[in-house]
């Protein structure tokens, strides 16, 4: 596949390309342009140009080719569901449900953005103002990089590109090298749907070269970003040489606790669902598992059980429940933090066995306090750390000593205690009785500390892609 720039689909200036992987099989799918500055440089004057055309064009029309888009890819559903499965490893009952849900996050920004109204402060609000009315209007930030990481390529892409494009930006879309092709099905979509060339554009290439020209480029108005801390750090620092906005939803080590009072059972199943879906790479997967210690062997017991229940094998089955990490150098970075952690003195209960891509789910237990792993090692993988608690203070001091700042959850019978929990952990949003795996399009979503800036989701992102203005009526009643 190529890059799109402006009108015209296109290899990169000097003709490399990126290798697309299937993880599973290791076999090349397709290739990707190793994009240049100089590509770089031509696709930003490209959305520079287009941009002041389609701010012009009006919500509603904007919303109306989005939602034709809505369609094409309900059309499309099955090929880029197989697409995402090829090129991630993530079972094609988890791709097709990402891909399914383009029909919940169309609808969702396209009717929020023609209900974000302005404001007014009417005249006297304060003394000497009896006779002058102001208001607030949203206008478009500008051109908008939307840098995508390889975990959930689509589920991101609905949060950043569809939101920017309903408000009057420009976007270009930089996905990961390692699984890029369904997005660039998905900006073919765009542009069949009526997105007019240069609004909408791709370009391939790694995050150090390219997502580094995107973030350095004085005419990138704003670049939402998605990925590691240090990815996030470096963008920043990169685009603060601009004062160019960001928006930074980056790592997270949620803690899962626990509690003695909690539903176990219905932990064990959270615990499924939140840590092993997608293989593990979630940025809000529950990875540090606080257990209290007069529930721990119960827990330990039913999660065995649980988890040898689990059908693992090719993506491509629709039997499969747990396919592969998006690539052995990952399922090897996994395997090496697992044994780093068994080295610090934790024990291997459970699985820690690795074939290529493939990482089966693991238990360590035993997991202290003062191990990596319970404060910013963060494993991208299908690996449960339990540690155990016999003072929910203390839990909370271990939630609380990681770096990160995402989310968290609390497992309670007692909504006292639930909520005093939620009120003191430090991050962006805490489940109560779930894992913390949990986003709503509607609600939102970011981390604090060095999980990222800003908030995503249909209550907040169009107001993050937008310039607010004041109009000031001076005197206008006088």
């Amino acid at each position: 596949m190529k890059n799109l720039i402006g009108n015209t689909w296109r290899d990169s200036k000097d003709g490399k390309t990126i290798n697309v992987i299937d993880p599973a099989t290791n076999k090349i799918i397709d290739t990707v342009p190793a994009s240049t500055e100089e590509d770089v440089i031509e696709c930003v004057n490209e959305a520079v140009k287009a941009q002041k055309i389609w701010e012009k064009v009006p919500i509603h029309e904007r919303g109306n080719i989005l939602m034709r888009f809505k369609d094409l890819v309900y059309e499309n559903r099955e090929e880029l569901a197989q697409i995402l499965c090829a090129e991630t490893g993530k079972p094609i009952t988890e791709a097709r449900a990402e891909i399914a849900n383009v029909q919940i996050a169309i609808p969702a920004f396209v009717e929020a953005a023609k209900h974000l109204y302005g404001n007014v402060i009417p005249a006297g609000t304060e003394q000497g103002q009896e006779n002058t009315i102001q208001m607030t209007i949203y206008q478009p930030v500008g051109v908008i990089a939307a840098i995508i990481p390889f975990n959930f390529p689509v589920d991101l892409f609905d949060q950043k590109v569809p939101s920017s494009l309903i408000m009057g930006n420009a976007v270009i879309i930089k996905p990961s090298s390692s699984n890029p092709l369904t997005l660039t099905k998905l900006t073919f979509l765009l542009r069949k749907a009526g997105i007019p060339e240069g609004v909408v554009q791709i370009i391939h290439g790694s995050g150090a070269t390219v997502g580094k020209y995107l973030s350095s480029n004085k005419n990138v108005n704003l670049i939402s970003l998605t990925g590691s801390t240090k990815a996030g750090m470096d963008t920043m620092e990169t685009a603060s040489k601009n004062l160019s906005h960001v928006m930074l939803e980056l790592g997270g080590n949620d803690a899962f606790i626990l509690h003695e009072d909690g539903d176990v059972a219905k932990a064990v199943e959270e615990v499924v669902w939140g840590r092993l879906y997608n293989t593990g790479q979630v940025c809000c997967a529950s990875k540090r598992f606080l257990i209290h210690s007069k529930v721990k062997d119960e827990f330990i017991k039913k999660l065995i059980e649980r988890i040898q229940k689990i059908r693992l094998g090719d993506p491509k089955d629709d039997n499969t429940e747990l396919g592969c990490l998006i690539s052995e150098q990952a399922a090897i970075e996994v395997e090496r933090q697992v044994n780093e952690t068994i080295s610090s003195g934790a024990k291997l209960i459970y699985g820690g066995h690795r074939n290529g891509a493939f990482y089966e789910p693991t238990i360590i237990t035993d997991c202290t306090k003062d191990m990596a792993v319970m404060k910013d090692m963060e494993i991208f993988g299908p690996v449960i750390s339990i540690c155990p608690y016999d003072d929910l203070n203390e839990a909370v001091e271990i939630a609380n000593s990681s770096v990160f700042g995402l989310c968290g959850n609390i497992f309670t019978e007692n909504m006292n205690t639930a909520f005093k929990i939620a009120e003191k952990l430090e991050c962006g949003g805490v489940v109560i009785n779930g894992a913390s795996f949990y986003r709503s399009f509607e609600m939102p979503f970011g981390g604090w500390k060095h999980s990222g800036i800003g908030n995503e989701g249909v209550m907040t992102t169009l107001k993050e892609v937008s310039h607010i203005k004041t109009i000031v009526l001076k005197n206008i009643l006088k």
